[in-house]
């Protein structure tokens, strides 16, 4: 597969001329960029997918909530409507797509709004709701929008010094992107990151010259939705693991290294589910033996099943800073002030 993807290399040429243009028309103001009065942050990635995005939106949410009015706009993946939506207690995934159906439900404080068209969308947000803040969610290439503060994610096994740009690799852009950041997280890093790791990863982000900070995943101590069984007591079940997200390979892990009993069935990233496949679902789920048993899934795709499985529970996580958490508080704190 590799091999394959190397053999597109005179396209990622093509498609780096391509975006590399297009970035500076808009830094020259070619094409026109839009900023507003009220902070805009803005947190995304150079490559696609799998970067921790949702729990991030969700830690600056718990950080921002209950001092400043705060809303957050997406463009709602996948979702069957057009155009604004300001969620509301009627919407489904379907309707709104399921990250921010998602930060709707677990923040009561918050407005959830989507538009794929960001400009209008904070327009509207700002016009009907006055919040003090927005968070864009996954923007980082929508340049028509400038925002006030860029968040800039990438993976430590999958840091994008070291890949290349699409097709070859699954960078959108060019690394070069990453001077538009005002800082840089290193997520999904192992709890027990040394110090040697850690001064390899800063020495390749160092030519950037940004603030870099190290976040990590954790898991909920217990199971959420149809069930309250603790993590702990999880090894005692039989699960029946149902994914729709980018890289499932940290939970996949999580439940190895906890002992952990699943039969895995993976589906592609905001995957909406047929009916046939619930009933799929439904059927391994009888076939599984034990008395203890359960159907897992990640929070994200528990916001798109749990109206059609019963028996559904999820595994929710957080963004953790393995240091530094206060630092970069104050940073986000002190920018909106």
């Amino acid at each position: 597969m590799k091999f394959l993807r190397f053999l597109l290399f005179p396209f990622t040429i093509i498609y780096d001329v391509v975006t590399s243009v297009r970035n500076f028309f808009f830094e020259i103001g070619i094409f026109k960029q839009t900023s507003f009065k009220i902070p805009v942050i803005v947190v995304g990635n150079l490559s696609v997918g799998g970067t921790g995005k949702t729990p991030q939106i969700e830690y600056l949410i718990r950080l921002l909530k209950d001092h400043f009015k705060t809303a957050v706009l997406s463009r709602g993946y996948k979702r069957k409507t057009e155009g604004y939506v300001l969620l509301n207690d009627s919407h489904s995934a379907e309707d709104v797509g399921d990250e921010p159906l998602q930060y709707f439900k677990k923040f009561s404080k918050i407005d959830v709004a989507v538009d794929a068209n960001r400009v209008a969308g904070i327009s509207k947000l700002i016009k009907e709701n006055s919040p003090e803040v927005i968070l864009l969610d996954d923007a980082y290439q929508h340049r028509k929008v400038k925002g006030s503060f860029y968040i800039l994610l990438t993976k430590y096994d999958d840091l994008f010094t070291d890949d290349f740009l699409l097709p070859t690799g699954n960078l959108r852009e060019s690394r070069r992107g990453a001077k538009r950041a005002d800082i840089i997280l290193v997520t999904k890093c192992p709890i027990s990151l040394d110090k040697i790791s850690k001064n390899k990863i800063e020495n390749k982000l160092k030519k950037y010259h940004k603030k870099v900070f190290f976040t990590t995943i954790s898991y909920d101590d217990k199971i959420s939705g149809n069930s309250d069984v603790l993590m702990d007591d999880l090894k005692d079940y039989e699960v029946l693991l149902i994914t729709g997200i980018a890289n499932p390979t940290p939970l996949l892990s999580f439940l190895d290294e906890n002992n952990v009993k699943f039969k895995h069935l993976k589906f592609p990233d905001h995957h909406h589910f047929t009916d046939k496949e619930i009933a799929i679902i439904k059927g391994k789920y009888v076939d599984l033996e034990s008395s203890n048993k359960l159907i897992l899934t990640t929070e994200k795709d528990y916001v798109r099943l749990e109206s059609r499985l019963e028996e559904l529970s999820f595994l929710g996580i957080q963004t953790s800073f393995l240091e530094e958490q206060e630092t970069f508080n104050a940073i986000i704190k002190k920018h909106i002030k």
